[in-house]
């Protein structure tokens, strides 16, 4: 198994290049609709706590993700990287808590000096050695995680979406829908209120002006929707559409109730 720090030009050091959170509010949406089958992907247990996926490469170029249990380290980490500051992500190896072959997102920057990025071959010393390495999904293809990533976009660039729908289209009732698939979608959602789902099913997030982005997914869905505005749906059936939903009487009722039970960064 890689080590898990920066360290000499050796063949079992792991280069890091970028790290995210596994958390019940925080995850890569690409791996499942909630933090448990966000887990489960990766083999892991679905711990209140969360962990801290590292992603780099050891010495001879090989892809790794490495899972810590030092969920703090990583967010002092995104942190420090998102206001533009250096931070030497270099968790201790009793915090690793397995070392999985691949990479479960696209990585757009490789170690210097090292060969190029590839997949390691199976080591049976490994609890994964079974399994294929892990890979971002394909960007030409239309699916579960492709659904997820395009629900990501909107939610980061919320703005630019919404001005791409007309103020003066009249929306509709939610329960008056043309489309089949946003009946269900909004029929599921209501489920949710008198029947929680699974942790992190629901997210939300800070927003201007006091109010919050929720994010909600289900079985072929996702939702994205600020709590004083509209909402977007995407589905499964429905490849690269992006279905706006009209505020009206109901969907504010709605959006609130979501909200409450939604798991929210600490």
């Amino acid at each position: 198994m890689p080590a898990t720090h920066d360290a000499d030009d050796t063949e079992d050091a792991l280069f890091v290049l970028t790290a995210v959170l596994l958390t019940p509010a925080q995850f890569p949406s690409v791996l499942g609709d909630d933090y448990p089958e966000a887990c489960s992907v990766l083999g892991l247990e679905p711990y209140q706590e969360g962990y801290g996926l590292v992603l780099g490469q050891d010495g001879e170029g090989a892809r790794w993700t490495v899972v810590i249990d030092d969920v703090s380290l990583v967010a002092c980490a995104l942190a420090a990287w998102d206001c533009g500051m250096e931070y030497d992500l270099s968790p201790d190896e009793r915090s690793v808590v397995a070392a999985l072959r691949g990479w479960p997102l696209a990585v757009a920057v490789a170690a210097p000096g090292v060969p190029a990025p590839h997949d390691p071959a199976p080591d049976p010393e490994l609890d994964d050695a079974g399994r294929p390495p892990l890979s971002p999904p394909d960007s030409e293809a239309w699916g579960p995680a492709q659904r997820r990533l395009g629900a990501d976009e909107i939610a980061l660039q919320w703005a630019i979406w919404r001005e791409q729908v007309d103020e003066d289209v009249e929306f509709v009732e939610p329960g008056e829908q043309p489309n089949g698939a946003v009946r269900k979608v909004l029929e599921q959602a209501r489920t949710y209120v008198d029947a929680p789902p699974p942790p992190g099913r629901i997210r939300s997030a800070f927003a201007s002006d006091g109010a919050r982005t929720l994010r909600a997914d289900g079985p072929g869905w996702s939702m994205v929707a600020r709590t004083d505005d509209i909402a977007f749906i995407l589905h499964d059936d429905d490849p690269g559409e992006v279905l706006p939903v009209g505020r009206g009487p109901e969907l504010p009722g709605l959006l609130k109730a979501l909200d409450e039970l939604a798991v929210r960064p600490a």
